[in-house]
């Protein structure tokens, strides 16, 4: 079940379901730990006149979105039947680490209502269902769930009054479902404590006048102690919820006001998906540097593991949406979080989790014997773009010179060692999608832009033998690139895929050899090889039937339900989106590549969330969603086209 919205401050990340309720909820790091996770959910309900009704039976109409520009959830849950309408108003608290529900309850009908409303807790702290305690604390009017260093405090007020019924009991063991069915008939045990697998539910009862509302605000505060989490709800106390979703509703205003797109004549809509774009990705941005790939967890019901991780590649593509969009910090922090995990042989390995530990990896040490190292050389050789796109931007000389020893050099050094003496071209590693093994094109090119990278930070710190000897290493990939890689009819390799020890010419349709070469400059723009691997590409990978856009390659079967049809990708259709735009020489022209921009906002939800792929032929959103590449490769590409936008206006005479 794909994710219908995040929230988030960089500690605490909060997805919601299609119904509204919390599916996951990562603390203290984005992406870790996840104490909701698979299969729980935070259940609310309403008993009316006997009956309970839960968000999650089917019988509401639910509308997920955002307050327009800010991180404020907006849920409208109405019930026809009932004639109630909740009305949710949503924040996590940019401050500390405080998730608040604001919610209306609305009587629609000409009669006075007697309602309850229910919230159920679901909680596996720190991803395991042993061990847990839940109970009720009668001096914080709160329930109270811990385990260890994580501490969940949840409480309720309508009006002045606190909630007025409780219960905590176990959760899907010892036969037992959980506590949320205690609610059903209305009344809860107010059983105090239990441990375990435990679920909690607190309720409050309200009266409601015909055409009235009640309004209540819920809040669970989290902390790595249980004084921080008891400080963080007094202090919800003290200043009130309202407050709280005041100041967050002001902050995430002033953070995403940054650009002035009104003399750009766009289309607003493509302006608004672009903020939520900036925003998804801040949201599984942890403060302390690593970005994670998705806080989505309902891949776990088709895999082996989540999307919670940082890989050094999606993350240096957020990175330079960051920086393109004026957000430096956010980058600068992502740098020095790599910074820290290089390993002494100067490459990065497959992915980490946010603590800075090692992730799961399907790559082995080992291959025909020989030992290998476990990585897809280009999550390496990226993050020297995007620290060149940083310095760029921010001309920081102390950034550069604090990170040249310790990183750029030691990068530099094992690009440039870790090639084939006779062609030039990296030596074999992982590609980019995970699966095969061998010298791509698209590694090569970053590899080619890597090392132009460290021979201009070299220059410009003084280091002119640095500087002469990547350079020149950089200037061999390229050779290599352009004669070993690339079909004088204009095919380009994919890669020379290695089975065992000899290379294999390996001449499928990729999109991400196309956009290697002109992502990482290895052919110019206007360069007519580039002009043809496009053309072969957009030929070969075009999802006809359907839905529409670009396939990774041809035969690609990741999560396909078409047969013979791949399903298409957000992020490579806007590559080709991104080199149209750039290669415009018209208004119409550019106006011709826009519609990729279109396209991409068809395949949103209302709430603006971008999934990772499409079914071909549904259009359904397929694998995690949100994709936080996706918004990031979104976001690259707005910003291409407002900027020949204003190169377009700059060349037309001015009356």
């Amino acid at each position: 079940m794909a994710r219908s919205l995040v929230l988030g401050n960089g500690n605490m990340l909060v997805c919601y379901d299609e119904w509204g309720q919390v599916r996951d909820l990562h603390f203290p790091y984005v992406g870790l730990e996840n104490h909701v996770g698979e299969k729980l959910m935070h259940r609310i309900g309403l008993y009316v006149d006997g009956t309970m009704y839960w968000l999650s039976d089917g019988g509401y109409v639910i509308d997920i979105e955002y307050e327009e520009n800010t991180f404020v959830a907006s849920v409208r849950a109405r019930h026809d039947v009932l004639q109630l309408e909740l009305r949710f108003s949503d924040i996590v608290y940019n401050e500390h680490d405080i998730y608040v529900r604001h919610v209306e309850v609305h009587n629609l009908g000409s009669g006075d209502r007697a309602v309850k409303l229910f919230f159920n807790q679901q909680f596996h702290i720190s991803e395991s269902r042993h061990g847990d305690t839940g109970y009720y604390s009668p001096e914080l009017h709160a329930m109270v769930h811990y385990k260890g260093r994580r501490v969940f405090l949840i409480s309720a007020k309508s009006n002045d009054a606190f909630f007025d019924d409780y219960s905590v009991g176990l959760l899907g063991i010892e036969g037992k479902e959980g506590t949320w069915r205690d609610a059903e008939d209305g009344v809860l045990s107010k059983s105090g404590i239990e441990h375990g697998s435990v679920d909690s539910v607190i309720g409050l009862s309200l009266f409601i006048p015909a055409g009235g509302e009640r309004t209540v605000s819920y809040w669970i505060a989290a902390g790595e102690t249980y004084r921080r989490a008891e400080r963080f709800h007094r202090d919800i106390l003290r200043r009130g919820p309202e407050h709280l979703r005041k100041t967050t509703r002001d902050y995430w205003k002033a953070w995403i006001d940054r650009n002035d797109f009104s003399e750009c004549n766009i289309d607003k809509k493509f302006v608004d998906l672009y903020y939520r774009s900036l925003l998804v990705m801040r949201a599984h941005t942890d403060n302390r540097g690593p970005i994670i790939a998705s806080g989505d967890s309902s891949i776990l019901q088709n895999g082996r593991d989540t999307y919670n991780y940082c890989w050094p590649r999606d993350a240096a593509y957020i990175t330079s949406a960051y920086i393109q969009s004026d957000h430096l910090s956010s980058a600068t922090k992502f740098i020095d979080f790599c910074n820290d995990l290089l390993t002494d042989d100067g490459y990065l390995l497959h992915k980490y989790r946010s603590d800075k530990s090692l992730g799961s990896s399907w790559h082995p040490w080992v291959r025909d014997g020989r030992a290998q190292p476990p990585i897809q050389e280009d999550e390496t050789a990226i993050t020297l773009v995007a620290l060149h796109e940083h310095y760029k931007a921010s001309h920081d000389v102390e950034f550069l010179e604090r990170l040249y020893n310790p990183y750029i050099r030691r990068v530099a050094n094992f690009l440039c060692k870790y090639r084939d003496k006779k062609t030039g071209l990296p030596l074999p590693s992982h590609d980019l999608w995970e699966e095969q093994f061998g010298t791509f094109t698209y590694t090569a090119s970053s590899v080619y832009a890597g090392l132009v990278a460290a021979a201009d930070f070299a220059g410009t710190l003084g280091k002119e033998v640095a500087r002469r000897r990547w350079q020149t290493a950089a200037d061999e990939v390229k050779e290599g690139i352009i004669t070993k890689l690339i079909h004088p009819d204009g095919r380009v390799m994919k890669s020379l895929r290695y089975t065992h020890f000899s290379p294999e010419a390996d001449y499928t349709a990729d999109a991400s050899s196309f956009y290697g070469l002109f992502h990482f400059g290895v052919l110019g723009v206007d360069d007519p090889m580039l002009y043809r691997a496009y053309e072969y590409i957009k030929d070969r990978l075009t999802v006809h039937a359907g839905v529409g856009g670009i396939a990774r390659y041809e035969g690609d079967k990741y999560f396909c339900t078409s047969g013979e049809m791949s399903n298409p990708w957000i992020i490579t259709t806007l590559w080709l989106a991104e080199y149209e735009i750039v290669k415009s020489k018209t208004k119409k022209e550019l106006l011709e590549a826009g519609r990729h921009l279109q396209w991409s906002l068809d395949r949103t939800n209302h709430a603006g969330m971008l999934s990772e792929q499409l079914d071909a032929n549904t259009g359904t959103p397929v694998s995690v969603m949100p994709l936080v590449w996706s918004h990031a490769q979104y976001a690259i590409t707005f910003l291409a086209y407002v900027r020949k936008l204003e190169e377009f206006a700059m060349r037309t005479p001015q009356k």
